[in-house]
This record gives structure tokens, sequence and C-alpha cells, in this order.
């Protein structure tokens, strides 16, 4: 089989793999997010990963994928060719994955920025004004995000270091978590701070929609249906299941009743670490990956954050910064070659493998976490960041949109 031309099994796939990631944000991430916040502030926090998945689909075809995935310069960005898509018919092949057409690499990679930003808006809802968010999202999506995809996935600087992130542990989650944490700093503490989740239901629902899309999003990353992506899909829902478990246990130990909500958290929690690693790692990896990350998300959730006095208030820096770090570490120490040639970890005799997550984890840290700074300080001095008090009061339903998401 010819590896440079089209291969329909594989078109089939990425199809459905495009498809399942955007399932993740909408209606997965709304809906889990959703639930969370008290009735008032619902119908924003939908509408928050809705526009953020319109507004990066639209600029991820007129420049942001040129820019994140064209041809190399220098190690730091792409060369812009092709704007508007531009030249590309639906025959064109994707240079990084010649046996599927250019066209749906693209919307690939367009579902992973969509939901990247998304996740974002889990640590400022109820607080931050909505025309804000809209001209913080193409903003962080160009000069946050792009330059890393492409430094990490488009084969820039980091890539050719020999950094590991099969799917999106740090350009992903660690990426979002660190501009979570940023942004609710700047933007300072709620007003009532409490976690209310005025429809749990909704976000057993959306976690479940995550877990499912997950698929999409790791195994999809083999960009081939081929046995690759069937090691990611199982190590993915077994990490997941570990997760989950995990969480439940030390709910059990610490309050001596397993709750709902802990259990869909360890759940995302067990999704976004083994999300760097699944397509390096055994399934005996995947276990480990999985049960130990609900441990560190929970210590950054009930120790870290009050110690700190930051109010992420769906603690998107806690499960997506947290495990997402560990997940990037993880890779670099299970990585197995006889799982995937190119991934050689700390346990398998590469010990530079630890250094080059290390180098990935500060770039990722240092570049989010200073450009979301620029941004919330710009556009705070501009047209302003945070809602009035009497808004945020109110809910942002009435106050910004003058929508109620129910009428009881």
């Amino acid at each position: 089989m010819d590896p440079t031309a089209l291969n329909s099994g594989d078109t089939a796939w990425m199809l459905m793999s495009t498809a399942l990631v955007m399932l993740m944000t909408v209606p997965g991430v709304a809906l889990y997010y959703g639930g969370l916040v008290k009735k008032e502030n619902v119908l924003n926090t939908l509408f928050m990963s809705l526009i953020a998945f319109a507004i990066t689909s639209v600029i991820w075809v007129i420049y942001a994928y040129q820019l994140a995935f064209g041809t190399d310069v220098g190690g730091l960005i792409g060369n812009g060719a092709n704007l508007f898509f531009t030249g590309i018919t639906s025959a064109t092949l994707a240079p990084l994955a010649p046996t599927i057409p250019l066209t749906i690499y693209a919307a690939f990679e367009l579902v992973f920025a969509a939901i990247t930003v998304a996740l974002i808006s889990g640590a400022v809802v109820g607080r931050m004004k909505f025309k804000a968010w809209l001209v913080f999202v193409p903003l962080w999506i160009t000069i946050v995000y792009v330059p890393i995809s492409h430094w990490v996935w488009g084969g820039g600087w980091l890539a050719k270091l020999g950094a590991l992130d099969f799917a999106g542990g740090t350009v992903v989650h660690l990426d979002c978590g660190i501009a979570a944490l940023v942004l609710c700093i700047y933007l300072g503490s709620r007003k009532d701070v409490r976690l209310l989740p005025h429809n749990l239901g909704y976000s057993v629902i959306g976690a479940a929609l995550l877990w499912f899309g997950w698929f999409g999003f790791n195994a999809g990353s083999a960009l081939a249906a081929n046995g690759l992506a069937s090691s990611a899909f199982l190590a993915t829902n077994t990490a997941t299941a570990a997760g989950m478990i995990s969480w439940m246990i030390i709910d059990i130990i610490k309050t001596g009743k397993p709750t709902v909500l802990g259990a869909i958290t360890g759940a995302v929690c067990g999704l976004v670490a083994i999300t760097p690693a699944c397509g390096y790692v055994t399934v005996i990896g995947a276990l480990i990956i999985g049960f130990a990350t609900s441990f560190f998300s929970y210590y950054a959730m009930t120790w870290l954050k009050p110690r700190f006095g930051y109010d992420d208030s769906l603690d998107v820096f806690a499960v997506h910064g947290v495990s997402g770090l560990w997940g990037a570490l993880a890779t670099g120490l299970f990585a197995a070659p006889f799982i995937n040639s190119l991934g050689v970890g700390l346990f398998y005799g590469n010990p530079m493998q630890m250094v080059w997550q290390l180098i990935d984890i500060g770039t990722v840290v240092v570049w989010s976490g200073g450009w979301t700074l620029v941004l919330a300080y710009v556009l705070d001095k501009t047209i302003g960041l945070r809602v009035e008090p009497e808004e945020e009061r109110e809910g942002l339903d009435i106050s910004l949109h003058e929508e109620s998401g129910y009428r009881i």
C-alpha cells in the first residue's frame, strides 16, 4: 500500500474522529460546565463554549491553520501560505498525514484549537464580560495556541528537540490550564465563591460525552485507522476508568461517601492525563497514569487553591493544568518503543526524554501564562474584563443576554 496515497479507511476514521472531538466542545464541555454553575449563569456558560467554537472555526480557515501547520519557518511558525484555503482542493493530501485529505486534517486540528480555548471559560464563568470573551478568544488562539501547536505538532522546535505529546497534554491541557489560572487571578474572586451546581445531571451527561468524544481526540491522533489508534483507544479508556475509581476512593476516605461530582471529575482527570501518553504507553502505564492523576488534581483543588486564594471557578487549573502536567511527565517515564517507535521513556532506557518533556512543559507555562496576562491587562484597560457587581449578583443570563435558562 502506498503510504502517500489517499486511504479511504484512514479518511473515514478521521472524519469520525473530527466529529467526535467537536462533540466534546458542543455540547460536551458546554453541558459539563453549564451544570456546575448557578442557574442564573447557565446560558452564559453554555454560550461561552458555543461562541468559542464558532470564532475558532472562522479564524482557523482564514489564517490560523496555515500558521500552525504550514511549512516550518525557523522552527517557530508556519509559512502562512494558502490563506483562506486558496489553492487547496479536495484531492490535496495533508503533508503531515499523507493518507488523508488536507481538508479533514485541518478540520481535525481545528476542533482541538476550539476545545482548548473553550476549556478556559470554566475558570471565569459568572464574572467575565461576554464582549471581552469575544475578543479574547481569537487573540488567544492566534498569539498563544497557534505557536505552541506549531512547536509541538507542526514540525517546530519542540518537535525537533524530541518532546512527546501524542494528543495534547501540553498543547491543549497544560496550555489552557495555565491560561485559566492567570485569567482567574487577574479577574479576582467571585462575590459568591461557593460551588453550587444547579443541575449535576447536565454535568454527568457532559462528562459522558467528553469520555465518548475523547476516543476521537486520542485515537484519532494516530491520524490513521491502524494498530496505534487501537492502542491509544484502549489506553484512554483504561486511564479514564482508573481516574474515576481513584477519585471515588479519595472521596470515601475523606468523607465516607462517594460522590457523583467526584467520580466525573476523576474521569476527566484520567482523560487529561492519558492524552499526551496514549499513543506511547502500555495498559499498565495507562493504569498508573490514570490512578495517580486524581490524587494530584485533588491536592491542587483542596490544598493549593485555598492556600493561594485564587478563584478558579470550576477548577480548570487543577483538572487540566495539573493532570496535563502529570501526563506530560508520565509520557517521559512510560513511553514504550514497542508501542510506538517514536517514543522511548526513562523506564525503557532514555533519561533524556524527561529533559525534553520538562523543556516542553516549561515553554508552555511561560508562553501561555505570559501572553494570557498581557491579553488580560490590555482587555481590562480597553473594553474592561469583569462585569459590574450588580450584574454578577443578578446573574449573567439576564444582565448580559436578557434571557433565562428556566421559566419556572
